[in-house]
């Protein structure tokens, strides 16, 4: 009996000194946090999307914080200045504000279909089973990876089997433009509407047995274009935001109908 009480005893010491130890430790080897890293990061939208290239919102504050990061960073946020009066600086002018685009117009209506697909509802999933369903072997798979991967519940399906995204809820974060395993999302300019909805480098001919609204490298557009901002290479039709003034003159030129957008004159008045 004495025995367990002794080991009891010692037990208890020790644990008495190693926690004293530890109290100490941590108090002589604290690492002190800046507070500020707590009041940027409350000032992000805490949706972790990674759009800014650091891991979640944490991340950013920290860069923020030690100067690795312009307080600008956050492609989600809009309240730069509030991050920057915390930082004690400037906010600079943000970067362009960019959104996603799907370019494919080719849905249920318009492409055609090799087969049925009765598989998981996942678009990698059916471009591994002989390169989907979709004849087009550039179209949307319409499964909805992009949907799913979405934080900010700005892309929905449509009965046509294709993304819709939501403008004033997309941030750009671009996850949706890294779950497409077609890489048919890119981030555009929000003030840029005119887009070549395709992604076929098909000849014409080809194009038009698969899909009703596919570009088919015809060069209307780039011939009709006024600042020549539309180059067709690899038999498809590309658009230079930077040097589009959105006249319209390739939206209605166009005989298939990809590319869509409104005038910029149009847009000014809604």
């Amino acid at each position: 009996m004495q025995i367990v009480i002794n080991s009891i005893a010692i037990l208890a010491f020790l644990g008495v000194v190693f926690g004293s130890g530890l109290a100490v430790a941590s108090r002589k080897l604290k690492v002190e946090s800046d507070p500020r890293i707590d009041e940027v990061e409350a000032l992000l939208p805490g949706a972790n999307c990674g759009g800014c290239g650091y891991p979640g919102c944490r991340g950013l504050a920290e860069a923020i914080v030690s100067g690795a990061a312009p307080v600008t960073a956050c492609p989600v946020t809009k309240d730069y200045s509030s991050i920057a009066e915390v930082m004690g600086v400037e906010a600079t002018s943000a970067a362009e504000r960019m959104i996603a685009k799907v370019r494919c117009a080719g849905g249920k209506k318009e492409a055609q279909q090799r087969f049925i697909y009765l598989g998981v509802e996942d678009c990698s999933a059916a471009q591994n089973l002989g390169g989907g369903a979709k004849a087009c072997a550039y179209g949307c798979l319409g499964l909805g990876n992009c949907a799913k991967v979405c934080p900010f519940e700005a892309i929905t399906m449509s009965d046509n089997g294709l993304p819709i995204v939501d403008e004033e809820k997309c941030t750009g974060c671009g996850l949706c433009v890294k779950a497409c395993p077609r890489h048919l999302i890119t981030l555009w300019p929000v003030d840029k509407s005119v887009t070549v909805l395709c992604m076929n480098q098909d000849k014409g001919v080809e194009v038009r047995k698969v899909c009703k609204v596919g570009c088919i490298g015809c060069r209307i557009c780039e011939k009709q274009c006024p600042t020549q901002a539309i180059t067709v290479e690899n038999n498809l039709a590309r658009i230079d935001p930077q040097l589009c003034t959105e006249c319209g003159i390739c939206v209605t030129k166009c005989p298939m109908k990809t590319i869509k957008g409104e005038k910029k004159q149009e847009r000014e008045v809604v």
